[in-house]
């Protein structure tokens, strides 16, 4: 698909500082000035409290004006408190929910999360069941396979279901190999699945911190990415630099290649997201 005829939105989350707080309404305003389609807000790790989350959804929404969705996960949560959830969040005016299971808790034994929902499936025919098609519902993709999956078979009927349940669309997990995108896009029809699959793209900032991430999410680091980014780790605007070459290179193809969208994971930070956005030549409204 063309990049004229994609959707691009933006990824935030809910910050944890005063200084984080004070700053968020001019980071939103600031990527809001290129209208993407909407804003996401993640939830805390590990089943950690939801107010954060609300809070910043209202707030984007006060501040920009563009359509904010929640992050709900169900890891720990039980079927009351995420249907109160979802009231408050239709009273809020919210129209579009992303549907996670959400990170287990370091005790968990097995890959079903505690609560009454053990994977995002169940929370997706829950939302559709008390709500209908009220909420647009996003759920998570990997093409690259969940960190916590046995294999990409039982991976990939893991999507299924959260299709099959009645998600509207799908954000991958970040990648920095197309093929990987390609690939998952070419199982989904031949399974018959033709939600549109937005892929997830993070802007390269930091070695140290983009190890760490990759490391926890299963995402592939290409060998040369990563020796480069060990030589240019004290440099960073040469690491800058390099990072958004490669990753422009990355959504050039995946956009080329007819994805539907890029999902930008902005981590609160609005600069190396703009010069993505100002490199890939994306219209800048006036």
């Amino acid at each position: 698909m063309a990049a004229e005829l994609a959707q691009f939105s933006f990824e935030l989350f809910p910050p944890r500082t005063p200084e984080g707080i004070a700053k968020l309404p001019n980071i939103a305003a600031a990527l809001a000035s290129v209208k993407p389609k909407y804003f996401s807000v993640t939830y805390g790790a590990g089943g950690s409290d939801q107010d954060g989350t609300y809070d910043t959804v209202v707030k984007v929404v006060e501040r920009t004006g563009i359509e904010a969705a929640p992050h709900l996960t169900c890891v720990g949560s039980s079927r009351d408190k995420i249907a109160a959830l979802l009231d408050r969040y239709k009273a809020a005016g919210v129209k579009r929910i992303v549907a996670l299971r959400g990170d287990l808790p370091a005790t968990a034994m097995g890959s079903g999360a505690p609560g009454d929902f053990h994977y995002a499936n169940e929370l997706v025919s829950f939302i559709r069941e008390r709500h209908g098609d009220a909420f647009q519902l996003e759920v998570a993709a990997y093409p690259e396979m969940h960190p916590q999956a046995r294999n990409p078979e039982t991976d990939f009927d893991a999507f299924r279901r959260k299709v099959d349940a009645g998600a509207h669309a799908a954000i991958t997990q970040y990648f920095f190999v197309a093929d990987a995108y390609f690939d998952f896009i070419e199982r989904c029809a031949k399974a018959n699945i033709s939600i549109p699959v937005i892929a997830g793209i993070m802007p390269i900032t930091n070695h140290a911190q983009l190890t760490r991430f990759s490391a926890a999410c299963g995402a592939d680091i290409p060998r040369y990415v990563r020796l480069r980014l060990e030589q240019l780790q004290d440099d960073k605007p040469a690491l800058l630099d390099f990072g958004l070459d490669v990753v422009t290179r990355l959504c050039e193809s995946v956009l080329k290649g007819g994805a539907p969208g890029i999902h930008f994971y902005t981590l609160n930070q609005v600069e190396p997201t703009m010069r993505l956005w100002k490199n890939l030549g994306l219209p800048v409204p006036h």
